[in-house]
């Protein structure tokens, strides 16, 4: 007999994202992170609700695509935080700061990640979740990366910079 209207099964359901949330939540506010560079990412980026700089240009253009107000103002602050001049949007231009969203495709996003590496430019990559195909190709960029790289879920962001091969999952 049921008492709430689902069966054990539907109940149980959650319970199969509990080993995901539990790799997940050693990261939270930063503990385990072993990188001060990505480390200051996360506490002066990822962690402010609000912009810290009267610069509001990838911000607005982001939240023209209807991305999430709160990613906005995450990368908004990463480009604030890490003193990128310039950036662009689904464009292989030569920026320091490259977003790819959902319209760019799987095969796009191979290239996309060759070019920023050739060019020292970071790449964040937008909903790397969002299909297996879409992270499949997002796994064989970050496994053929040189350099660091951070999931933050909302997007994955791939610096090619000075720093060491590091995989950090927030």
């Amino acid at each position: 007999m049921k008492r709430s209207g689902r069966t054990l099964k539907q109940r149980l359901y959650g319970l199969k994202h509990l080993p995901t949330q539990l790799r997940r939540a050693r990261f939270f506010r930063g503990h385990g992170v072993h990188s001060p560079y990505v480390y200051d990412i996360v506490r002066k980026v990822f962690m402010q609700r609000e912009l810290v700089s009267k610069r509001h240009d990838l911000y607005d253009a982001l939240m023209a695509l209807d991305i999430a107000k709160r990613r906005c103002t995450q990368l908004q602050n990463l480009v604030e935080h890490c003193g990128y001049e310039s950036w662009t949007i689904d464009a292989m231009e030569e920026r320091d700061f490259v977003v790819c969203t959902l319209d760019t495709t799987y095969e796009h996003l191979r290239a996309y990640a060759q070019f920023a590496q050739e060019r020292g430019i970071t790449l964040c990559i937008m909903s790397p979740y969002n299909n297996a195909n879409r992270w499949a190709v997002c796994r064989e960029i970050i496994e053929g990366h040189p350099s660091t790289t951070v999931d933050n879920r909302a997007y994955l962001l791939v610096f090619n910079n000075h720093l060491p091969k590091q995989r950090f999952i927030l």
